[in-house]
């Protein structure tokens, strides 16, 4: 199987049946899953790059999904906020003091696309004292907010 047939079918199988509103695990395990395969993709060589690219996109799945679980909506502003005002490679950090929750979100590249603006962005979670990184990217929209689109 070819690295995107495999992300087409992981992204059917998480969205087949979602007749409502991803939640935030949804939306979050798409995108640790799609940047799971692409890394898994880079690092595999050979007959090992499918086993390479099945494992990260199934590690990076479930890292993203509970990031995104975890992340209330206050942490979402704070990362929309990174993302639209804190230059290349400038994190933005904070705490959340209801969940104990830290993250960093670290916008990594700015270009644009056909769409309108875009930016890769890296975001360190310590979630429970355990550290979890997702890498994404994120273009604006028509009404200023950023949505991950990968």
């Amino acid at each position: 199987m070819d690295f995107r047939a495999l992300v087409i079918l992981l992204s059917l199988s998480l969205l087949a049946g979602c007749q409502q509103t991803p939640t935030k695990r949804d939306t979050g395990a798409v995108i640790g899953g799609i940047a799971g395969g692409v890394i898994g993709n880079q690092i595999g060589g050979g007959s090992g790059r499918t086993a390479a690219i099945i494992a990260g996109t199934l590690v990076g799945a479930y890292i993203g999904g509970s990031i995104g679980q975890q992340m209330d909506e206050n942490d979402r502003y704070k990362a929309q906020q990174a993302l639209e005002r804190y230059p290349t490679n400038k994190p933005s950090t904070w705490r959340n003091p209801d969940t104990g929750n830290e993250y960093t979100v670290t916008p990594t590249r700015t270009y644009e696309s056909a769409s309108g603006p875009c930016r890769d962005y890296e975001t360190e979670a310590v979630i429970g004292g355990r550290s979890e990184v997702v890498y994404g990217t994120a273009c604006r929209q028509p009404d200023g907010t950023w949505r991950a689109t990968n």
